[in-house]
């Protein structure tokens, strides 16, 4: 009995430290077996708020003036590290985005891969210099979600649009940078999902219609 419920606290406990599992369980997440899982806290009409587990992805930094072109040289360095050591791709696909970079100067995104669960643990050794594992930590965020293609300047409008809603409820929220999620390849031409990740702090605020009137 005992060998039971230490066994149970075991896999209990490595299901918290990974929350990486079967797609199936996200309505948004259908074109990989694995997916990034959340617990929803709370949604408004324009954003909800998400808790997110410490999970492990592989990352690379690259420097451009637009997204588009940073994460296609990103996307293929990454690619390179899941090839090489027979990794299968999961989603989201995530890019660390600078707010407010003025348009003359380079911005430094972040491009990650999440790391299936069998991965989670022992990831293996990135081979090039500029690939490197990025243990991200346990956080709350707020999300806005939208369709189509994930290009700078839309992708740009949304992040802005989400600061509006939550500048507006006074919600505290990490300033300076945000998140780019995508959850679909390129061949995917209809029903495409994509998100904008503030990471909150102090309390989460999902204020109702009728608290706002």
């Amino acid at each position: 009995m005992i060998c039971l419920l230490v066994l149970v606290g075991f896999l209990f406990v490595l299901t918290a430290e990974a929350r990486v599992g079967n797609s199936s369980q996200l309505e948004f997440c259908t074109e990989t077996e694995q997916c990034l899982l959340f617990d929803l806290i709370c949604s408004t009409d324009d954003y909800e708020v998400r808790h997110y587990d410490s999970v492990n992805w592989v990352s690379t930094n690259e420097t451009s003036w637009f997204m588009d072109i940073a994460t296609v040289t990103a996307f293929r360095r990454l690619f390179a590290y899941i090839a090489g050591n027979n990794i299968e791709m999961t989603a989201p696909v995530i890019v660390k985005c600078q707010d407010d970079i003025p348009f003359w100067q380079k911005s430094i995104y972040t491009l990650s891969f999440l790391l299936p669960v069998e991965h989670q643990k022992n990831p293996p050794k990135p081979t090039d210099d500029k690939v490197y594992i990025n243990k991200m930590p346990d956080m709350k965020v707020y999300v806005r979600r939208y369709g189509g293609w994930m290009m700078s300047w839309i992708e740009k409008k949304e992040a802005k649009n989400l600061r509006n809603d939550l500048d507006k409820v006074g919600a505290e929220y990490k300033k300076g940078l945000h998140y780019a999620a995508g959850y679909n390849s390129p061949m995917k031409m209809f029903n495409r999902h994509n998100e904008v990740w503030y990471i909150v702090e102090d309390e989460p605020m999902c204020p109702s219609s009728e608290e706002l009137d």
